[in-house]
C-alpha cells in the first residue's frame, strides 16, 4: 500500500474494541487523526494530533489534502462510502492515495437486528434538514425501509407522515446507538407513536402497511390528477404521461419546467430517478408556492421552484438536459431562449392549446425539425341521468432533440 498516506477507517459504537489490529495501527501511526467529536472520543488517546470535522466537510478535505505525504487517519461511522464522508474526500483526493477499512454500516447492523434481507430493503438518508418527505415515494404496502435520521426528532416526523398519508398501521422501529453499550431498539405502530426522547444517532425502520385511505405513489408516469393541489393549471394525467415519455428522463439529468403551474411535470421527472434534479419556473407567486407544497407532499422536496417569468427568469440557470414548456407559456421568444440554453443532445417538449401557441410550435418545427403530435382526450361524465363523452381541449405537442454539434 506504498504511497497511500490517507487512511479512512470505519468505527462503530464499540470504539477501539471493534477495530482490527491493522486499523488501530494506522490510527496510532497517523500524525493527524480527523473525525467527528464522537469518533474522536470513541478512539481514545492517540499519539498524533486530533482534529474535528469542520463545516462544510469540504473545508476539512482541503486541510487534509494539505498534509499529503504524511500519514493521516480519518474516522467515520461504519462504511465510509455508504452515506459516509468517503465520497466527500474522494472528490478532491485521488483514490490511489487512500486505504479504506470499512466497518459494518448502520444499515447492515439494523438489518441484522431485524432479520431483514438488506438487498430487499429500501435504504434512505434522511440525515439532512428537510429530507423527511423523501420517504413518501417509497410507501407501498409490504415494503421495508431503513432510514438514517437527522436527529432525535426525525422518528416522530416519520411517524406523523405515515399517519397523515394513510399508513398509520405501519410498524416504526427506532434503533439507537447500534453496536455499542447504549444500543436500544423500540417499536410501535405509527398511529400510536409516543416513544422518545431519542438519541440523535438513530436508524428508523418502517414495515409499511397501507390503510384503506392510503395513496401510494405509482412507479409509472401519470399520477392521478387529484394527487396534486391545483387551481386548474395542471397538465392532466393522460397528457402528462405522454409528456414524460417524450422527455425521456435519464438518471442524474436536469429538467427545466417552464411555466411550472402546479409542478406536476417537474415532480414526476424527479420521481423517475432519485438522482434527477429539476428547476420549475413559474411567474405566478401563488402557483409557485403551490408547486413547492406539492413537491413536499409527493416526496420530492428538492424540486427547485423559481418565481419569475421566462425568458428573463432563465438567465444564469445551469444548462438543462431536457426542457418542458407548458401550455400558456409557449411563444417564440421563450422557445428560442430555451433552445439556446439546452445542452447538445438534449430534448425539448412543448405543449400548446391556443391557436397563438400552436403557431409558435409550427414555426419551431419548420426551423428545428422534430415531431408534432396532436392529442385529444375524452372522459365519460354524467349528463343528467345518462353518460356522455366530455372532450378536453386538444393539445399540440412539439418534441425535438438538439443536435450534438449545436452548441
Amino acid at each position: 500500500m506504498s504511497g497511500r498516506w490517507l487512511s479512512i477507517i470505519g468505527i462503530g459504537e464499540d470504539g477501539r474494541k471493534g477495530l482490527s489490529p491493522a486499523a488501530s495501527h494506522l490510527i496510532d501511526a497517523a500524525e493527524l487523526v480527523v473525525g467527528g467529536p464522537r469518533h474522536l472520543d470513541l478512539v481514545g488517546d492517540t499519539p498524533g494530533e486530533k482534529m474535528a470535522w469542520e463545516k462544510p466537510l469540504e473545508a476539512t478535505a482541503t486541510t487534509i489534502l494539505a498534509r499529503r505525504g504524511t500519514p493521516v487517519a480519518v474516522l467515520v461511522s461504519g462504511d465510509p462510502f455508504w452515506f459516509g464522508a468517503g465520497a466527500t474526500l474522494a472528490r478532491s483526493i485521488p483514490v490511489e492515495d487512500m486505504q479504506v477499512l470499512p466497518a459494518p454500516s448502520s444499515f447492515s447492523l439494523a438489518a441484522s437486528r431485524l432479520g431483514w434481507p438488506l438487498q430487499d430493503v429500501t435504504t434512505l438518508g434522511l440525515n439532512m434538514k428537510g429530507l423527511t418527505p423523501l420517504i413518501r415515494r417509497h410507501l407501498h404496502h409490504g415494503r421495508r425501509i431503513l432510514a438514517l435520521a437527522l436527529n432525535g426528532e426525525t422518528p416522530g416526523e416519520v411517524a406523523r407522515l405515515l399517519s397523515e398519508t394513510g399508513f398509520a398501521e405501519s410498524a416504526v422501529t427506532v434503533m439507537e446507538a447500534l453496536g455499542g453499550p447504549r444500543e436500544r431498539i423500540r417499536s410501535v405502530p405509527a398511529k400510536d407513536f409516543d416513544l422518545g426522547p431519542f438519541d440523535p444517532l438513530n436508524i428508523i425502520a418502517v414495515d409499511v402497511v397501507a390503510g384503506s385511505g392510503a395513496r401510494p405513489i405509482p412507479f409509472t408516469a401519470g399520477l392521478p390528477d387529484h394527487y396534486f393541489e391545483n387551481d386548474g393549471q395542471l397538465t392532466k394525467r393522460e397528457i402528462r404521461a405522454v409528456t414524460l415519455s417524450s422527455l425521456q428522463p435519464g438518471a442524474g439529468q436536469l429538467l427545466w419546467d417552464v411555466g411550472a403551474g402546479s409542478g406536476s411535470i417537474g415532480i414526476e421527472w424527479l420521481l423517475a430517478h432519485p438522482a434527477n434534479s429539476a428547476i420549475g419556473i413559474e411567474r405566478d407567486a401563488e402557483r409557485a408556492a403551490r408547486a413547492v407544497r406539492n413537491s413536499v407532499t409527493l416526496g420530492v422536496p428538492h424540486l427547485d421552484v423559481r418565481h419569475g417569468a421566462a425568458p428573463d427568469a432563465l438567465s444564469g440557470l445551469p444548462r438543462p438536459d431536457a426542457i418542458f414548456i407548458g401550455c400558456g407559456t409557449a411563444d417564440g421568444s421563450v422557445i428560442g431562449a430555451c433552445w439556446a440554453a439546452l445542452k447538445p443532445g438534449g430534448r425539448i417538449v412543448v405543449n400548446a392549446v391556443t391557436l397563438e401557441s400552436e403557431q409558435a410550435l409550427l414555426a419551431a418545427h419548420r426551423s428545428r425539425g422534430g415531431m408534432l403530435t396532436r392529442m385529444s382526450v375524452e372522459r365519460a361524465e354524467p349528463v343528467g341521468k345518462l353518460t356522455a363523452w366530455r372532450p378536453a381541449m386538444p393539445v399540440l405537442q412539439w418534441v425535438a432533440a438538439k443536435p450534438d454539434g449545436d452548441a
